[in-house]
């Protein structure tokens, strides 16, 4: 893989603890770390942009993204300890979380710790989850966000978590803020049901755009996923699979967006306006066979380019 990354990842590193055998295993995790490590390994080169910890956790974390060749570059050193989630899990394998998160490292990031400019390979820059409702952090990506708005693709995937979400409304108003700067936007039925609980999938989408967006992705689980682009709408359904669980099957989601965008179409601001049905189509049926991959065995376990349908 070229040393030059063309996407980076903004946002979390934490470790998941997730049940296995009556007790909690430790793993690898974070919407923003699992996007990173699913394009390292669909063969995108990319750099994670974050704050992790030198203690054992964050060791743990740095190994993960190494394996999948994802560029360190633009990560910053602390002591501060791992940020944990742990995980509890229903019976359709869906995951729920409880976060400890005050005083960990990746919450941390302050505009000092960003790059005063990215390399000149990068072509699209991704942001999400935890990183954007946690501060300083969630100020620092902004900034990054604002900065970059207009040089190159901006992908956002809000993943929220209501229980780090004190106030709905203000929420729902800085996110719109930040779609406005967004050239890609995926978000889950979920997220929209939580943050527009009257509104219907389309409307919100249209609004969205309205409010500078071209291309609005939304995943609904067993139902599949719509792309909203312009006044055409693309609709696929999920691939028949045996769920082990859902961990990180969103995260994968993105990084198949962007890594079909990558290799058929190019990642560019334009690019994400330029989509015609049979590519947003495409571009869809990409994204969701990676996510497939993910569910089909237990934890954020990503495919590997080979694994991809057609490789």
């Amino acid at each position: 893989m070229s040393t030059s990354p063309r996407v980076v990842v903004c946002g979390e590193a934490l470790i998941d603890l997730t049940p296995d055998a009556g007790r909690f295993a430790a793993h690898p995790g974070g919407g923003p770390f699992n996007t990173a490590v699913a394009l390292g390994r669909l063969a995108v080169p990319t750099a994670f942009c974050s704050r992790v910890s030198h203690d054992g956790f964050g060791r743990l974390l740095r190994s993960r993204l190494a394996d999948a060749e994802v560029d360190l570059r633009y990560v910053v050193d602390t002591d501060d300890p791992t940020s944990l989630a742990v995980v509890t899990l229903n019976e359709a394998g869906e995951a729920d979380y409880q976060f400890y998160v005050e005083g960990t490292a990746d919450r941390g990031l302050v505009p000092g710790d960003l790059p005063a400019v990215l390399a000149p390979s990068v072509s699209a820059v991704h942001f999400g989850t935890l990183s954007l409702v946690l501060e300083p952090g969630a100020s620092t990506y902004e900034h990054l966000m604002r900065r970059e708005h207009g040089n190159r693709l901006l992908a956002l995937d809000p993943n929220c978590r209501p229980r780090l979400i004190p106030d709905r409304e203000h929420y729902r108003l800085r996110l719109e803020g930040w779609v406005g700067l967004m050239d890609l936007v995926k978000v889950s039925a979920a997220d929209l049901d939580w943050l527009y609980p009257d509104d219907t999938v389309a409307t919100i989408a249209g609004r969205w755009q309205e409010l500078g967006a071209a291309l609005v992705v939304v995943t609904d689980g067993s139902r599949g996923a719509t792309a909203f682009a312009g006044p055409v709408s693309v609709h696929v359904p999920t691939p028949v699979i045996t769920v082990a669980d859902t961990i990180g099957a969103g995260d994968t989601f993105n990084a198949g967006l962007l890594a079909w965008l990558d290799r058929e179409h190019g990642l560019s601001p334009q690019a994400a306006r330029d989509l015609t049905e049979e590519q947003l189509r495409r571009l869809l049926t990409f994204a969701a066979a990676a996510a497939a991959i993910t569910c089909s065995r237990p934890g954020a376990d990503p495919p590997w380019s080979s694994e991809m349908p057609g490789s």
